[in-house]
């Protein structure tokens, strides 16, 4: 049995607090991106937010794929779509949600730079502090899963598929979850739904 997980669940008011202390620094220390680039798929709210904050409308995705369940990841990051704008010759800000442990980033930035941008820095709200990858801007460190409010139903399915041999367990991070701020009632609403699903 793996060890317990505790959680974290920002309001869209804290991220958004959070996005502008970002946006600040990253003006304050000069860094004007041409292209804002938000990684798939958590990073994209944060990374339209910021497009908002730095009056940059140059938006554009690149999916890199990490983790297969709660707590669980793949030994390597996958980049599973490639950037879909031009950088060649570009600064490009990289945006996730959250560093964990830096492969995102890491497998992002070098392709960005493999299209040929001139230069790359990262953001995230959230790291890891035993992160392989330090990103430029990081607002808060954290040892905790993240439940970001774009993300519920998904954590709870997560829960809910890897907990089925331990019941008891899944009841314990579901309270886990109602005790940081996500609606109990979404995670009642969203297990209905998982369990109707399985018997249609």
């Amino acid at each position: 049995m793996t060890d317990k997980i505790t959680f974290e669940a920002p309001s869209w008011r804290q991220i958004y607090s959070m996005l502008i202390r970002q946006s600040q620094r990253i003006c304050g220390c000069g860094f004007k991106p041409d292209v804002i680039v938000g990684i798939s798929r958590g990073g994209w709210v944060p990374a339209r937010v910021l497009s908002d904050l730095l009056e940059n409308a140059n938006l554009a995705n690149v999916r890199v794929e990490c983790y297969v369940g709660i707590g669980e990841s793949y030994n390597q990051a996958r980049l599973a779509q490639g950037v879909s704008a031009d950088v060649e010759g570009k600064r490009v800000l990289a945006v996730d949600e959250i560093t964990d442990s830096g492969r995102s980033l890491q497998l992002a930035v070098a392709h960005l730079l493999g299209q040929g941008a001139r230069q790359v820095k990262t953001a995230s709200l959230f790291c890891k502090p035993n992160s392989a990858f330090e990103p430029d801007f990081c607002e808060k460190q954290t040892m905790s899963w993240v439940v970001f409010p774009w993300e519920i139903k998904e954590t709870v399915r997560l829960i809910h598929e890897s907990r089925k041999i331990d019941p008891a367990r899944a009841e314990e991070e579901f309270v886990a979850l109602a005790a940081v701020g996500v609606p109990k009632q979404l995670i009642t609403r969203f297990l209905r739904e998982f369990s109707e699903a399985n018997t249609c």
